[in-house]
């Protein structure tokens, strides 16, 4: 394997601690399975709680931190509540994480 030489990164504290807040939100596991399903694009509340195998009261629960860190956004559709991912970016960090473990298989 060859070792490849990087310049360091260099963050300030308040980049550091965005980052770990993100790190610290992916850490949960039903938040993982509420990413996943939402690779396929929006899902109403009441699917991602039967995707995740959790109540919707804890979706909305889970959804508004990921929706503080802008890693989903919410779109209502009269008393339904639509949540998608954010950016490509959460698409392709949370993909590169599952190809990680994966691999390892």
């Amino acid at each position: 394997m060859t070792t490849r030489t990087r310049k360091p990164l260099e963050l300030n504290d308040h980049t550091a601690s965005d980052v770990a807040e993100i790190f610290r939100a992916l850490s949960d596991t039903s938040r993982i399975k509420l990413l996943a399903a939402l690779i396929g694009g929006e899902m109403h509340v009441g699917a991602l709680a039967d995707a995740a195998g959790i109540s919707e009261s804890a979706v909305s629960h889970h959804m508004r931190h990921l929706r503080q860190l802008r890693m989903v956004h919410a779109r209502k559709d009269g008393r339904q509540v639509f949540y998608a991912l954010d950016d490509q970016h959460i698409i392709d960090l949370f993909l590169r994480g599952v190809a990680h473990i994966q691999s390892g298989d």
